[in-house]
C-alpha cells in the first residue's frame, strides 16, 4: 500500500468555443456556482478553507483534448495563464493521485512573476470529465498529456514534476523529444513542416520518485485492487499521508489539507480510473533517466519522510549535467510549505540560457525574502 501512495444560483460567463467544444470553468466561461467554484467540482469544495486552495479551485477549467483512444474529446481539468508571453511557458504536472491544486501556493508566485504558467491535471487524476472512461496507463497519460500540448500550449516548455510527477515528466521527455514548429500571426498558429525544437526545454524534478516499479500490481484480482482504491481515498489514510509529508502543522490545517488532496478523488469515476492505472503497472522509467536530453534541475528535501534524499542523488549521478538544489527543514512537498524558494528556482532556472551556477540554498531563500 505505502508503494501505491507514492512514499508513498448559477452565474453564467461568456461561453467560449475552441475546436467546436465548450471550455468549461469559473474562469474560463461556463458556470460556476454562487461561490465562484465550477460546477464541475464536487460539492465539498465550499468546506475547503485554505484561501489559496480556494482561488485557484476557482481558476480551474476544462479544456477539449482529442485523443485518438478515446471516442470523443475528453474534457481535461487544468488552471491556464492569464496572460500569454514570448518566453517558454512553465508546465506544472503534480504528484501520485493529486490535481493541479497542489500548486496552490507557488503557481500564483509563478504568475505574479511574469512567467507564462500552467498547471496540469494528469489523466486520470485531477478534476477532468472521464464519464466515457478512457485507458489510464502510462501511454495514455503520455498521449493525453501530447494533444494537451499540442492544441493548446504549442511551444517548448520547461516541465515540473514533483514526486511521481518526476516519473511522467522524464517519461514524456523521452518519448516526446521534439516538438512540431509552431508560429503565431493574429492569434492564429501556423503548422511548418520541419521538426527543430524540442518540446521539453527544460525539467524541474522536486523530490523524484522515479526508481520504484509498481508492476506488480497487474497481478492483483481486480476486487483487490478495487478494494485498495477505497482505502487510498480515505480519511485515515489521507491523514497519514499528510502527517508524513508535514510536520509541525495544526491539526485542522491537517484536516484541511487532507480535503484538499483528495477533493477529486470524489468524482465518479475517480475509482475505475485508479484500478485502470495501477492494473496497468504505472510508471518504471529507471530505464529511461539516461536518454533524458534537456537541462535538469533536481530539487530535493532534507526532512523528506516518503522519497530518502539518496534517490536524488542517485539520479544526479546518472543526469551528470543536472543541478541539485537541497532544502533544510523541508519535507516531501516543498511547493507547498516553501513556495517562495519554490517559485524562485523554477523562474530562475525557467529563464536562464545554461545550466545554473552553484550557489548556496540560503541565497534562493535570502533573495526570495528581499524580493517579497
Amino acid at each position: 500500500m505505502a508503494a501505491l501512495l507514492g512514499f508513498p444560483l448559477h452565474q453564467c460567463g461568456q461561453r467560449k468555443r475552441l475546436l467546436g467544444y465548450r471550455i468549461s470553468g469559473a474562469g474560463g466561461g461556463g458556470c460556476a456556482d454562487g461561490g465562484g467554484f465550477p460546477s464541475f467540482l464536487p460539492k465539498e469544495v465550499h468546506k475547503i478553507k485554505d484561501p489559496c486552495a480556494r482561488t485557484l479551485a476557482q481558476r480551474i477549467q476544462r479544456l477539449p483534448v482529442q485523443v485518438g483512444f478515446s471516442e470523443s474529446c475528453i474534457m481535461s481539468s487544468c488552471v491556464t495563464p492569464k496572460v500569454r508571453v514570448d518566453a517558454n511557458p512553465v508546465v506544472l504536472l503534480h504528484c501520485f493521485d493529486s490535481s493541479c491544486l497542489e500548486w496552490r501556493s507557488a503557481y500564483p508566485l509563478l504568475e505574479n512573476d511574469g512567467l507564462e504558467t500552467w498547471a496540469i491535471d494528469i489523466l486520470g487524476w485531477g478534476f477532468s470529465d472521464l464519464k466515457k472512461l478512457p485507458p489510464c496507463n502510462v501511454a495514455s497519460k503520455r498521449y493525453h498529456l501530447y494533444q494537451l500540448w499540442k492544441s493548446h500550449i504549442k511551444r517548448p516548455m520547461t516541465l515540473v514534476g514533483p514526486s511521481l510527477g518526476a516519473a511522467v515528466a522524464i517519461d514524456f521527455a523521452v518519448n516526446f523529444p521534439e516538438a512540431v514548429r509552431y508560429s503565431s500571426h493574429k492569434s492564429h498558429y501556423k503548422l511548418y513542416s520541419q521538426i527543430d525544437s524540442a518540446m521539453v526545454d527544460k525539467l524541474v524534478l522536486i523530490n523524484p520518485n522515479v526508481y520504484m516499479s509498481r508492476t506488480g500490481f497487474t497481478k492483483i484480482p481486480r476486487l483487490m485492487a478495487y478494494a485498495m482504491a477505497s482505502l487510498l481515498k480515505s480519511i485515515p489514510v489521507r491523514w497519514y499521508a499528510k502527517v508524513l509529508t508535514f510536520d509541525g502543522i495544526s491539526l485542522s490545517r491537517i484536516l484541511d489539507w487532507t480535503n484538499v488532496g483528495r477533493l477529486h478523488c470524489l468524482l465518479p469515476w475517480w475509482e475505475d480510473a485508479t484500478v485502470n492505472f495501477m492494473l496497468s503497472g504505472g510508471y518504471n522509467v529507471s530505464g529511461q533517466i539516461k536518454k533524458v536530453k534537456p537541462k535538469v534541475l533536481l530539487i530535493c528535501s532534507e526532512d523528506d519522510k516518503i522519497v530518502n534524499i539518496k534517490f536524488a542523488e542517485r539520479l544526479k549521478n546518472e543526469l551528470p549535467t543536472a543541478t541539485m538544489r537541497v532544502l533544510p527543514d523541508c519535507g516531501h512537498m516543498p511547493h507547498i510549505e516553501k513556495p517562495n524558494v519554490i517559485a524562485k528556482l523554477i523562474a530562475d532556472f525557467a529563464r536562464s540560457a545554461s545550466t545554473c551556477e552553484e550557489r548556496p540554498i540560503s541565497y534562493f531563500v535570502n533573495d526570495v525574502a528581499c524580493k517579497n
